[in-house]
Parts: structure tokens; C-alpha cells; sequence
């Protein structure tokens, strides 16, 4: 069974199937998995979904051996170039190791040769753009481009200078991306972020192609500010990836929520632990995987083109295809929204 359904990535030309897959555990992501099992995970790709198949990677992940894998990957599983379709989020630039551990993120990658170091600015995200295509090996390049989490990067901001001068410098990055764009080196340019304001404050100044909201549009988060924003982007022909749906693995039972501890009873904790036994109690009754209502959810509004999802068990690639291709019960949705838990002003369902 694959996916071959595709819908157009905004007005960039390209279209895209319904799962987009993550690559950070390529990277050595909490773990470092065997190259076999690496390779695995790839293969099942091309089992699951039609081609071209679309994978979103970074220079952050791992420092560059994401792409690395990426590249021998393909090569050792006979990829055609033009049956794989390649975004790369830009702004982490690979650089030689001399310390015990790498310096960005420590304690997230394991088993890493190399350090990373941000690089906003017009030529810096050329060279890692360069720097990307040349970690794929040669045969395969990015021809989808983002900026990687400029929200962060905005956040860091000591005061209001400071962060008026980093936004000049996510700028200049896009004017870059832009102008390979123009140059036919890349045909689609977009932003991804976990913090969905920061794509709305950024829109005002770039015409993407495509954005990707973080956990932001889930079945427990689904604001009328953000509908808003998603309908506007609708109109204008942007398409939409959503990702992180499961907001961090809380609302399939992790005990993380956006990869963060939340005690039962903080503020925050006390929302969202009792709306996530009342889903699990609704699920139960219909007979549903709470899982499988979160994904059929984030893909319910129009303007999504994808989702985009991580795992590191080829297994699970199997079942998501499977889960998009069932129906979740209206009486479901009707029940959820009774109970307050799903918007009920919410029209896509």
C-alpha cells in the first residue's frame, strides 16, 4: 500500500505527497543507529510512498551526517535523482570538532565527528547551501530551502536593537534563498518554525512558497487567531506542512509536552493533563488510536499539502500510510467537540 495522492507545494510548481519524512534520527538523534538500520528506514520511503518522495533534513542534524547518510543512502539504494525530492532547512554550518561534545544542542546528538555553528546571514547561508549539497555527495542536492527555526534565533535577542539587527540577518537569508531561486538552483523557498508568529511577522516581508508550522495546529491547538492565518495563507496560494502534531509525543502518552516537562499541577499542567484523559476516554469509546485522530486532524484544513512525520522504525511507516487512508467516525468528531475539546466552531471535520 502507498500514498499517491499529491497536492502542489503553494505556487513553486512541485507537488508533494501527503507524508513528508523527517530525517534527524539519520543524524544520530538521541541515538546512533546502525547504517543498516539507517539504510532500512530509507528504503521504506520508496515502499510507502509514490515518487518523487520528499524528506525535510538540515545541516543541524548531527552536524551535516544526516545529509552524509543521505547521500550514500541514496546511492547504495539506487535513487534516481529525480525520484527523491530533497528539503534542506539552512543556517547550521558544519565546522571541525574540538571540543568533548559538540557546542549546539548538547546532550541531543550522539556518536558526532563534527561541530555546527550558526551562520545567519546572506553569505553564510550560501555556504551552507553549498555546504549541504556537497555533504550529499554530488549526485543529489536540496532543491527545497528554508531557514532553520528563525523563531529561535529571533528569541535569543538581548533587547530591542539586538533583535532588530537578527532580523536584518534572517532577512539577508532569504534574499539569498530567493536569488537561487531566480538562478534555477532551487525551486521552492519556505520557513519552518515552532512558534507560528514568527512565520506571520516574516510573511509580511517574504513571499514564501510553502511554510511549516511546529506545534501549532494540532487536535488540542487550533486557534481562531492561527484558522485565521491559515485561511489567509490559503487565499494566497501558500502550502502548508504541519508537523510535531503529537506535540512532542504528549498526546500519544509521552511525558513530554513540546518536548518540555509540564508538572500536573502548574498552571499549563492542569489543561493539559485533564484534556488528554478526556480524549483518551473518547478514543476508547469509539474504538479509535488517539494517535491516528491526531494525524487525521492536522490534515484536516485545506490549506495543508503535508505533514511531516519522524520515526526511526520502518514499521511505523507502514501504519501511518494505512492511517491516512481510514476514517475516523463523525460521531467522534461531533463527541470531541461537544465536550469542548475540539473547537466547535471548527468547519474542516
Amino acid at each position: 500500500m502507498k500514498l499517491s495522492e499529491k497536492k502542489p507545494l503553494g505556487k513553486s510548481g512541485l507537488t508533494v505527497p501527503p507524508i513528508i519524512y523527517g530525517t534527524s534520527y539519520l543524524g544520530n538523534l538521541y541515538r546512533a543507529l546502525p547504517y543498516e538500520d539507517k539504510l532500512a528506514l530509507m528504503k521504506k520511503w520508496f515502499e510507502c510512498t509514490e515518487k518523487p518522495v520528499v524528506i525535510d533534513s538540515a545541516g543541524k542534524y548531527g552536524a551535516g551526517l544526516a545529509l552524509e547518510v543521505i547521500g550514500k543512502g541514496l546511492g547504495d539504494l539506487g535513487i534516481a535523482p529525480e525520484d527523491i525530492l530533497i528539503s534542506n532547512k539552512l543556517g547550521w554550518y558544519r565546522v571541525p570538532l574540538d571540543t568533548d561534545e559538540p557546542t549546539f544542542e548538547p546532550g541531543t546528538w550522539v556518536d558526532l565527528e563534527n561541530d555546527a555553528q550558526l551562520t545567519f546571514s546572506y553569505d553564510g547561508i550560501i555556504k551552507c547551501f553549498e555546504q549541504g549539497n556537497e555533504l550529499l555527495g554530488g549526485t543529489y542536492r536540496a532543491e527545497v530551502v528554508s531557514i532553520h527555526d528563525p523563531d529561535e534565533y529571533l528569541f535569543a535577542a538581548s533587547n530591542v536593537e539586538d533583535r532588530n539587527k537578527r532580523l536584518s540577518e534572517v532577512l539577508e537569508s532569504y534574499q539569498a534563498l530567493f536569488n537561487l531561486k531566480d538562478e534555477g538552483l532551487v525551486k521552492a523557498v519556505g520557513i519552518g518554525s515552532k512558534d507560528w508568529y514568527t512565520i506571520k511577522e516574516l510573511y509580511a516581508h517574504v513571499p514564501f512558497d510553502w511554510v511549516m508550522f511546529a506545534n501549532s495546529f494540532t487536535i488540542f491547538s487550533h486557534t481562531d487567531e492561527l484558522l485565521d492565518f491559515m485561511d489567509q495563507l490559503d487565499r494566497d496560494g501558500v502550502g502548508i506542512i504541519n508537523s510535531a502534531v503529537f506535540h512532542g509525543g504528549f498526546l500519544t502518552g509521552g511525558n513530554l509536552f513540546d518536548y518540555q516537562e509540564i508538572k500536573p499541577d502548574s498552571e499549563k499542567g492542569r489543561i493539559i493533563y485533564p484534556w488528554r484523559e478526556r480524549f483518551n476516554e473518547i478514543c476508547q469509546k469509539f474504538n479509535v488510536v488517539p494517535g491516528d485522530t491526531c494525524m487525521h486532524f492536522s490534515m484536516s484544513h485545506p490549506a495543508i499539502v503535508s505533514i511531516a512525520l519522524n520515526t526511526s522504525k520502518p514499521e511505523k511507516m507502514n501504519r501511518n500510510v494505512e492511517i491516512l487512508q481510514k476514517e475516523i467516525p463523525d460521531a467522534f468528531w461531533k463527541e470531541m467537540k461537544q465536550e469542548g475539546l475540539i473547537a466547535p466552531g471548527y468547519k474542516y471535520l
